[in-house]
């Protein structure tokens, strides 16, 4: 295994044994170049990292103002505990509703779907009761497999009446 190193212009044929101790040799140069910028990454304050990567973490294209590819800390809002089960919160999921909560919301549908003859489409129901759009589904669903409510429909056409 024989290497050959350009020196200005002529080249220079290395023997095996130096060619086993230029790559020890370079082996441990970069072992100790990586112990020690890992030395200096963990005596560094996050603060110091955060600064030496340019900032403030950028928002990735086409994302909105607000909003970031990286997480941040918690703000204050977002860890505070909603005040009722169905609390909404600014996107993300809803909170976790209990089969009370949903048998409750379902009685509202059911009654006011009584007033119409004709019968409400999901989004009618939805602004009439001031629902949120992720929770309406669930309780139809439940209407409908509790036999408390019809559709005739499909889709957006789909209308609800009581059963």
């Amino acid at each position: 295994m024989t290497g050959t190193v350009e020196n200005h212009g002529a080249a220079r044929v290395l023997s095996p044994a130096h060619m086993a101790t230029l790559r020890s040799a370079l082996d441990s140069l970069a072992a100790n170049f990586a112990n020690a910028v890992l030395a200096a990454i963990r005596g560094a304050s996050l603060d110091e990292l955060v600064a030496g990567s340019g900032g403030a973490p950028r928002r990735g294209p086409g994302r909105p103002r607000g909003s970031s590819t990286t997480k941040s800390a918690p703000s204050a809002a977002r860890t505070s505990l909603p005040a009722s089960p169905k609390a909404k919160t600014k996107g993300g999921r809803l909170a976790r509703r209990s089969p009370a909560d949903i048998a409750k919301t379902l009685g509202q549908i059911v009654a006011l779907v009584k007033t119409k003859k004709a019968g409400l489409r999901s989004e009618e129901i939805r602004k009439a009761l001031k629902l949120d759009v992720r929770e309406v589904p669930r309780v139809l669903k439940e209407g409908l497999a509790k036999k408390a409510l019809k559709s005739k429909g499909q889709k957006r056409a789909t209308v609800y009446t009581a059963g």
